[in-house]
């Protein structure tokens, strides 16, 4: 990939995640102590956020960078509550929670 298609990919995601979170750009924007625009300029590609400012992001949304960039994961939200639930488990609750997994994805 080339850096323009970084920068797309990057953009699509911001868009992706703020819609799934049902806010407006907007809203966001403001919600982050930013320009009412910001957040629209960074998904028409016309910026890019400070590292600081995309870590403000990913705190917003709940996630880490890391998943941020996890483009082929579709919830992320709630695979984040999900992990955050199972970090909380014993080992044999969480065993049990592996199988239950399992189990409900192969009877499909």
């Amino acid at each position: 990939m080339n850096n323009h298609t970084y920068r797309k990919e990057f953009c699509s995601r911001l868009t992706r995640l703020r819609m799934n979170k049902d806010v407006s750009a907007r809203d966001m924007s403001l919600s982050l102590g930013l320009s009412e625009s910001y957040i629209n300029k960074i998904e028409n590609e016309k910026t890019l956020p400070s590292m600081s400012t995309f870590f403000d992001i990913c705190d917003y949304f709940h996630i880490t960078p890391q998943e941020f960039f996890n483009m082929g994961e579709p919830f992320p939200f709630e695979i984040a509550a999900a992990v955050s639930e199972m970090n909380r488990m014993s080992k044999e609750q969480l065993a049990r929670m592996i199988a239950f997994m399992k189990d409900i994805n192969h009877r499909g």
